[in-house]
């Protein structure tokens, strides 16, 4: 008997405090709760938006990232056929240049053994 008594006690308390109506005290409570989750949707929303335009920004730093890796590979194979030819060109002339300096010293060399004639482009500006 005591159960059934405990139990009838149980579901009228149950009952009783499910059916009434809030307190305004509850009410200003459950008002200030949802505005607070409206103001951290807005905060999610927010975070979420800067989170997805970071990751929109990292994934074209990282396409720019892997085309300047192909132009530097792309650079190196082509600008060593460019040094090579520049190299060789500069050589020429470097050999040009010793031939002329040749040239230059062994006609100052002529004029010297020839018994004291002066050439004929000289003779004008004596």
């Amino acid at each position: 008997m005591q159960r059934w008594l405990g139990l009838l006690v149980g579901v009228g308390v149950v009952v009783t405090t499910g059916c009434s109506m809030p307190s305004d005290e509850a009410r200003a409570r459950l008002a200030a709760l949802e505005a607070e989750a409206e103001q951290m949707d807005a905060v999610l929303d927010n975070v979420e938006e800067r989170l997805l335009g970071n990751q929109a920004m990292l994934q074209t730093w990282q396409e720019l990232g892997r085309r300047h890796q192909e132009v530097t590979q792309l650079h190196c194979q082509t600008s060593d056929a460019h040094m090579l030819a520049r190299l060789k060109h500069y050589e020429k002339m470097e050999e040009r240049v010793r031939q002329s300096r040749r040239r230059s010293s062994v006609a100052a060399v002529d004029t010297v053994l020839t018994s004291g004639k002066v050439p004929k482009r000289q003779r004008g500006a004596n």
